[in-house]
């Protein structure tokens, strides 16, 4: 098991940014339009760690566990000062320094990415001029329904073991049915989780991309939180269930 996010991440995107070759896709995916709601967490050194979505001018919804920061030996928590949220562009490599953030509400009962409420909202220090993406309802349960296709976007690793993009990607993948969610996926929850993926895998989220959003018919359904490594066969990836936290958010 893994997250979408690894302390070893910095070093490849540092490199990737640096190089004039670009990267080719989260796994399976293509290149994204614009899409000046979907963000990018970095630190106050502009490494990339996670993904958001803006969905208000000030706030961006994204993962609880990209709250901690990995260090070598152990880890902390992030603080709102050691975060810049960089929008409006899909190039990290032409991006400008991110906005500031105030604030931090991470989920109370968040404990790892395996239990479930993994979800968190960073508040703006000052609102963005952007386009913002809405949040999903609380009693919608159709863009949860087996088969719908759902988008996901991010900027991390094209491949297990391969460099993160340096542009904003994105793949489509079908949402499987909790019950089959439950058999491929040990202790999930269908209450605070949603999985997705082909059974023959090929098309995922990747490391990198933790705290991205995933997206159905233009609303928020839910943000990238953990998985067995990258698009993996009978290894679907799993994501926060946003409807379950609508009152919270």
């Amino acid at each position: 098991m893994r997250t979408r996010t690894t302390a070893s991440l910095v070093a490849a995107i540092a490199a990737v940014i640096a190089s004039a070759a670009p990267a080719h896709a989260i796994v399976g995916g293509t290149e994204a339009p614009a899409t000046p709601w979907a963000v990018a967490l970095t630190d106050a050194n502009g490494q990339l760690f996670c993904g958001g979505a803006l969905v208000a001018p000030d706030k961006v919804v994204t993962a609880a566990h990209c709250m901690a920061e990995r260090l070598a030996i152990t880890g902390r928590d992030r603080t709102p000062d050691g975060i810049r949220v960089v929008a409006g562009t899909g190039d990290l490599r032409t991006a400008r320094p991110g906005a500031r953030v105030a604030g931090i509400w991470k989920h109370p009962d968040f404990k790892d990415v395996s239990k479930g409420d993994d979800v968190a909202v960073l508040t703006l220090a000052e609102p963005l001029p952007l386009r913002t993406v809405p949040l999903v309802d609380a009693d919608d349960t159709a863009s949860y329904a087996p088969g719908v296709e759902a988008t996901v976007l991010g900027w991390g690793r094209t491949a297990e073991g391969a460099n993160p993009s340096p542009t904003l990607r994105q793949v489509r993948v079908p949402v499987e049915a909790d019950a089959d969610c439950a058999r491929a996926v040990t202790g999930f929850r269908p209450d605070a989780m949603v999985c997705a993926g082909y059974p023959e895998g090929g098309r995922d989220a990747c490391e990198g991309d933790s705290g991205g959003p995933m997206v159905v018919r233009g609303r928020l359904v839910g943000v990238v939180s953990y998985g067995k490594g990258c698009a993996r066969p009978g290894e679907p990836g799993v994501y926060t269930r946003l409807a379950s936290y609508r009152s919270r958010l």
